[in-house]
């Protein structure tokens, strides 16, 4: 006498359970394709003889930005760190009254000290509609070796955050290094991972500016 293996109200639950996985795998990897593509605002800022070229993602919504350039939202604490380091006052570029920064004198600091300003990533969908690295799903990453051969005198790669260091490792082929230990990417150029300027990262703001002195000073900046 013959034998099914599976009772018919066996084959039911299994074909309603395979149902459910593949729905519930839907719901954790949703389609992103009708969120828009936003592309990175600004080129990059390359001034002559620049040494240094530091590195984020992408920067807030339009709404947040206190200025129309690099780091524009006035709680991220990257122009602090900056000013902290070079000018000896965290507030020396910030414009109180107007509650911003003030973009020229900015960009004579880095000019003065020869730090150029990029973005890992240069496009992006906004997966919630944030600036948060994790929210954020990297569409184009930046064309490396064209950014470095518009800097010649380049002798360091900084990124500001987890997300961005990943991002050049990818495209470096080498390891994900540790807040403040740098590493060989060629005989002239290192690669150094910073800590993140967002506020959310739990850092006092001297201790960042320490990590970031650090860096300039192997590069000769300080």
């Amino acid at each position: 006498m013959s034998r099914t293996l599976f009772h018919p109200a066996g084959l039911y639950y299994m074909a309603k359970k395979v149902k459910a996985d593949k729905a519930d795998a839907t719901a954790a990897s949703p389609d992103t394709s009708l969120i828009p593509v936003e592309s990175h605002p600004w080129p990059p800022f390359i001034p002559q003889g620049a040494r240094v070229v530091l590195m984020g993602t992408f920067p807030p919504t339009e709404s947040r930005w206190a200025m129309k350039f690099f780091y524009p939202n006035r709680t991220n604490d990257f122009w602090r760190i900056m000013s902290l380091i070079f000018l000896g006052d965290p507030e020396a570029c910030y414009d109180r009254r107007a509650r911003a920064f003030r973009v020229d004198e900015l960009k004579q600091l880095l000019t003065d000290h020869h730090i150029a300003l990029a973005a890992t990533t240069t496009k992006v969908r906004r997966l919630k509609g944030n600036a948060s690295d994790k929210d954020l799903e990297i569409v184009e990453m930046v064309d490396l070796p064209a950014l470095l051969a518009q800097i010649p005198d380049c002798r360091v790669i900084a990124t500001t955050g987890e997300k961005a260091a990943s991002v050049i490792a990818e495209l470096t082929g080498t390891p994900l290094p540790k807040i403040g230990q740098p590493l060989s990417y060629t005989d002239r150029i290192s690669i150094w991972r910073l800590p993140s300027t967002s506020r959310a990262y739990p850092l006092p703001l001297p201790q960042k500016a320490e990590y970031y002195a650090a860096m300039f000073r192997s590069a000769g900046l300080l």
